[in-house]
C-alpha cells in the first residue's frame, strides 16, 4: 500500500520525468501540435461568422449548437472509453474533425458558406467531442504511472494553453496572407501529428476478468462511484460552481465587458483575451510541484484570487487594470482545474476512469450550453457592474464551503489509489 508518508516528493525535476522518451511524450508532442491546430480553427471559424451576421444570438447559437450533443452523450463516451481501446476512439475522433475542417474550408474557399452550415459542422463536431474529451481525460493518466498523474495532467494542460496563444495569431498570419480557408486546412494537417501518436502508443494492457467485466458495466457507476467519494464529489461541484459563476463572464460577456463597461474596441479584446491565455499557462506549470497535502489549501488560495479578480473587474477603472486581473483570473483557474482534474483522476478506479472523467466533464461542458444565460440575465436586469461583483461573492462562497468540508479527505489516498502499482497500463517503450 502507498502510505500518504510515504509519497514520492514532488519537485520540477522529478515531475518532468513523465517526459522521458515514451508513451506520454509522443502524446503530449502530437496534441500540442493538434491543438494549435485547433485554436487557429476557433479564430478562423469566429471571423467567418462574423462576416455572415450581426446578430448576437446566432453567433452564441454556435456554441449551443455544439453544447447540446456533448450534454447528451458525453456520459456515452466515457462509457465507450472505459470498454474500448482509446486509441481507437480517439482515432476516428480525428478523422471526423479532419473531414470537418476540410469541409468548412472547401465551402469557404468556394464562396458557399452560409450560417446553417456552421451550426450543421457544430453539432457534428459536439458528437464528436463528446466521446473525444472524457477518452482524452482518460487516457492522459493512463501513460504514466499512478503517482505521475499530477505532472501529466499539469503539463497536458500547460501544452493546452500555450496553444491557446499560439494558435490564435498564426490564425491571424494565414487569414491576412492566404484567407480563412487556409486556417481550416492548417488544422485539418495539423490532426496528423496526433493521430501517428496514436498509432505508435501501445495498447492498453488487460486487466483480471473481473476487471474486464467492470468496464463493461453502465453509466450509472460512475454517477455511484462520484456520489461515495466525498473529495471527488467536491471537486465536481467545485467546477460546477465555476461554470456557473465565472466562465459564463469570460466567454459570454467579456465581449461586452471591453466595448461597455472599458469603452474600447476589438484590438482591446483580443489583448485581454491573450493576456488570459498566458495566465493560463503558468497556472498549469505551477501545477506539476505541489504536494498532495498542499493542495486544497492552494485551492482555497485559488477560490480566493478568482473572487477578487472578477470583483476586481466589477469595479476596474482602465484597461490595464482589467488585464492584470485576468491574468490572475486564469491562474487562479488553471490551477483549480487542474487540482480538481488531478484529484478525480487519481482517485478513480482505473476500470471506471473513462465514466469519472465524463461525470466530471459534465459538470463544465454539460453546464455551459445554460450557465450561460444565468449572469448574463442578471446583468441586464442591475447591470454588468453589479451582476460581476454577486458573481464574485456568490462564486467564493459557495467554493470554499465545499472545499473546506473535504481538505482532509483530498489529503489521503483513495483506496482504489493505495493499492495501485506504481508503474503505468501502457507499455513505456522507447
Amino acid at each position: 500500500m502507498l502510505a500518504v508518508s510515504a509519497e514520492v516528493k514532488l519537485s520540477t525535476r522529478n515531475a518532468l520525468r513523465v517526459l522521458r522518451a515514451g508513451p506520454f511524450r509522443r502524446f503530449i508532442i502530437g496534441s500540442a501540435i493538434s491543438d494549435t491546430g485547433t485554436w487557429m480553427q476557433v479564430m478562423a471559424q469566429g471571423y467567418v461568422m462574423s462576416t455572415l451576421t450581426n446578430k448576437a444570438l446566432l453567433l452564441g447559437m454556435a456554441n449551443f449548437a455544439a453544447g447540446l450533443p456533448m450534454l447528451a452523450l458525453t456520459m456515452l463516451g466515457g462509457s465507450a472509453a472505459d470498454r474500448f481501446d482509446k486509441r481507437k476512439i480517439l482515432l476516428v475522433t480525428q478523422y471526423v474533425q479532419i473531414a470537418l475542417a476540410i469541409s468548412i474550408g472547401l465551402l469557404i474557399m468556394s464562396g458557399k458558406i452560409a450560417i446553417w452550415h456552421i451550426f450543421g459542422f457544430a453539432m457534428i463536431l459536439g458528437i464528436s467531442n463528446s466521446f473525444e474529451m472524457p477518452t482524452l481525460n482518460a487516457f492522459v493518466p493512463e501513460l504514466v504511472a499512478r503517482n505521475d498523474i499530477q505532472s501529466a495532467i499539469a503539463i497536458d494542460r500547460a501544452a493546452f494553453h500555450g496553444s491557446r496563444v499560439v494558435g490564435p495569431a498564426l490564425a491571424g498570419i494565414f487569414i491576412s496572407a492566404w484567407g480563412a480557408a487556409s486556417a481550416f486546412f492548417a488544422n485539418a494537417i495539423s490532426f496528423v501529428a496526433l493521430i501517428i501518436a496514436l498509432f505508435i502508443i501501445p495498447p492498453r494492457r488487460r486487466g483480471s476478468a473481473e476487471e474486464e467485466e467492470k468496464r463493461a458495466s453502465g453509466i450509472k457507476d460512475g454517477f455511484r462511484y462520484v456520489a461515495k467519494d466525498k473529495p471527488s464529489l467536491a471537486m465536481i461541484a467545485l467546477i460546477a460552481t465555476t461554470t456557473v459563476f465565472i466562465f459564463p463572464i469570460i466567454t459570454v460577456m467579456m465581449p461586452l465587458y471591453v466595448r461597455v463597461v472599458l469603452g474600447l474596441g476589438a484590438d482591446k479584446f483580443g489583448f485581454l483575451m491573450g493576456a488570459s491565455a498566458v495566465g493560463s499557462v503558468v497556472g498549469a506549470i505551477f501545477l506539476i510541484s505541489i504536494p498532495r497535502d498542499k493542495r486544497v489549501l492552494l485551492m482555497m488560495v485559488d477560490v480566493g484570487i478568482v473572487a477578487c479578480a472578477i470583483f476586481g473587474l466589477s469595479r476596474a477603472p482602465s484597461f490595464y487594470v482589467a488585464t492584470a486581473l485576468l491574468i490572475f483570473n486564469s491562474l487562479g483557474l488553471s490551477m483549480n482545474f487542474g487540482l480538481a482534474n488531478t484529484i478525480v483522476q487519481e482517485r478513480a478506479p482505473d476500470y471506471l476512469r473513462g465514466r469519472v472523467a465524463a461525470v466530471f466533464m459534465l459538470s463544465f461542458v454539460g453546464l455551459m450550453p445554460v450557465a450561460g444565460l444565468g449572469i448574463t440575465s442578471v446583468s441586464d436586469l442591475i447591470g454588468m457592474r453589479s451582476a460581476l461583483a454577486i458573481a464574485a461573492v456568490f462564486y467564493a462562497v459557495i467554493s470554499l464551503f465545499v472545499l473546506a468540508r473535504v481538505r482532509r479527505q483530498c489529503s489521503e489516498p483513495a483506496l482504489s489509489e493505495a493499492s495501485a502499482p506504481e508503474t503505468p497500463p501502457v507499455t513505456a517503450a522507447v
